[in-house]
């Protein structure tokens, strides 16, 4: 057979696919309805994903666009106008932060547009490249950058950014947040992203200095001080040029505070023993987990040195207040772990997810990850965490009665967690309710925690909101993806009719983007107040 007529025989498309994927640069093709038909090699790297993930499916059932920015390919669909050379900021289904620069263009046969096509650049591994560089150049530093914090819900992204824009100044800050949220994390970020990078990085934990050393420890001790005593340069020298991170603030004993009070306001310092003052330039982050005005009000924290280091407050959001965030997170731990172990977890069952949303995690990101570090130890052949592989007994504690759940940063938060945590009776492993979305979820999450199951609750179904009774009743047969999906409608719905159809306002209630609001009422088949070009 002549090479004419096997070639006439080959599926011309195959050629154009191998041409495509063997191109350095990523390509991304979208049809009218915004779903993806062309997904290239390289674009699978950029945003660490695979074909099957992304082929067939909505962009925005697979990528978050944060801060209400668009798609640029469904930029290029609505308006019809090539965009060139952008940087875009967005995220992938397991909360991964990818930056590229695109140039997107439309696709016109016939004068109609009936789809996009995006040629896409990586910088997130450039700058990563370069930052990792960095690193290994200091003795002494930080170890994580903004880009470390895995997340994508509004809550967490609002405090990156506060902390990205403090990092600019040398003013101090102060990192509040439950045991488990990441304070560590965000103040080395800032660290990293200030112009003290350079310098030394040093934390010191206040909880575990010795009362009778801590001043010595902090400030520098004089030879003859103290029987034994010998020159020796305290953290503050230690750190100078740099920042010192002093953790858990409200543990240190008032006099001390009153004299790192002084030292912040005259920027120098005496060594134990010694009468010259030694001039410091050292930037102070500090952290705590419990909210300031509690911690004055128990005397644990001087009010006038709150002012001095709280410049810039920062409170970090409880996992359990960014539930669109846990999956993400298991995602990560998950393939983190498996390169630790040489594993091939693939992730977690559909039950697994249910009681992930439900829990109220007072342990937060901590908690997660060593709940997923603990089930990939008992796993053996299997590729998947199930319900049986989880410290179920310890986790389902937070659920009996009186148990609650941490004390939250504010002082408010702990009422909400011990409902959160099922205060009123323990549920079963496999009642776990079902999380929804937005502020309707919150609400109806805890009512449903609270509850336990509507069998065996003191106050029967009536335990629950009247306008929650028909989903209930009409969620018997119905899968836990089917139920899930029932009452996030409702929590949709309900915003929606909240704010009279109004998407943006609903959108900023739910913590969604406009673009995924839009996207949930089509998928969930809800009438729309109006009919916006696609992705508005």
């Amino acid at each position: 057979m002549s090479a004419e007529n096997t070639a006439g025989r080959q599926d011309p498309l195959a050629f154009y696919r191998q041409a495509i994927d063997h191109i350095n640069e990523g390509v991304h093709v979208v049809d009218r309805q915004g779903r993806s038909v062309v997904y290239n090699r390289k674009m699978t790297e950029l945003e660490s994903m695979n074909e099957s993930d992304v082929l067939g499916k909505s962009l925005l059932s697979v990528f978050q666009f944060p801060g209400g920015q668009e798609s640029t390919l469904l930029q290029a669909l609505n308006t019809g106008r090539p965009t060139l050379n952008v940087r875009q900021t967005y995220f992938n289904q397991s909360g991964k932060k990818i930056t590229t620069i695109n140039n997107t263009y439309p696709i016109v046969e016939d004068g109609a547009i009936i789809g996009a096509i995006e040629i896409a650049n990586d910088v997130t591994k450039m700058e990563r490249l370069v930052r990792e560089n960095l690193l290994r150049q200091r003795k002494e530093g930080a170890l994580y950058t903004f880009d470390s914090i895995v997340g994508s819900s509004e809550a967490l992204q609002r405090v990156i950014l506060h902390a990205q824009r403090a990092a600019r100044t040398n003013s101090s800050v102060l990192v509040v947040g439950e045991t488990g949220t990441g304070k560590e994390l965000f103040v080395q970020g800032i660290h990293q992203a200030s112009s003290r990078s350079g310098g030394p990085f040093i934390s010191q934990n206040c909880a575990a200095l010795p009362e009778d050393l801590v001043e010595g420890l902090l400030f520098g001790t004089t030879k003859g001080a103290y029987t034994g005593a010998v020159e020796r340069p305290g953290l503050f020298e230690q750190a100078e040029g740099g920042t010192l991170f002093l953790d858990e603030i409200n543990s240190l004993a008032m006099p001390l505070q009153a004299k790192l009070l002084r030292a912040l306001q005259e920027r120098s310092f005496r060594r134990l023993g010694d009468t010259r003052e030694r001039s410091m330039n050292v930037r102070i982050l500090a952290a705590m987990n419990e909210h300031p005005d509690d911690a004055i009000d128990g005397g644990r924290l001087r009010e006038d040195l709150y002012y001095r280091l709280g410049v810039v407050t920062l409170l970090l959001p409880p996992l359990r207040e960014r539930p669109e965030d846990i999956l993400p997170l298991a995602r990560h731990f998950i393939r983190r772990y498996n390169d630790l172990f040489q594993m091939q977890v693939e992730g977690v069952s559909a039950e697994v997810e249910a009681f992930f949303l439900a829990h109220p995690w007072p342990g937060n990101v901590r908690e997660l990850q060593h709940t997923i570090e603990g089930a990939m130890n008992l796993l053996i052949d299997e590729t998947v965490i199930e319900l049986e592989h989880l410290p179920i007994r310890r986790m389902s504690r937070t659920t009996r009665p009186g148990g609650g759940a941490a004390r939250g940063a504010r002082g408010d938060a702990a009422a909400g967690a011990d409902v959160a945590a099922g205060a009123s009776g323990q549920r079963s492993d496999a009642e776990a309710p079902a999380a929804l979305s937005g502020a309707d979820a919150g609400g109806a999450l805890e009512a449903l925690s609270a509850a336990g199951s509507a069998d065996t609750a003191a106050g029967g179904p009536a335990a629950f909101p009247p306008e929650l009774a028909p989903l209930l009743e009409s969620s018997g047969g119905r899968t836990l993806r089917e139920q899930l999906e029932l009452f996030e409608a409702y929590a949709v719905r309900r915003a929606v009719d909240r704010h009279g159809g109004n998407i943006v306002r609903a959108s900023k209630e739910l913590g969604l983007s406009r673009q995924s609001l839009q996207y949930r009422l089509r998928k969930l088949k809800l009438k729309q107040p109006a009919e916006p070009p696609l992705g508005q």
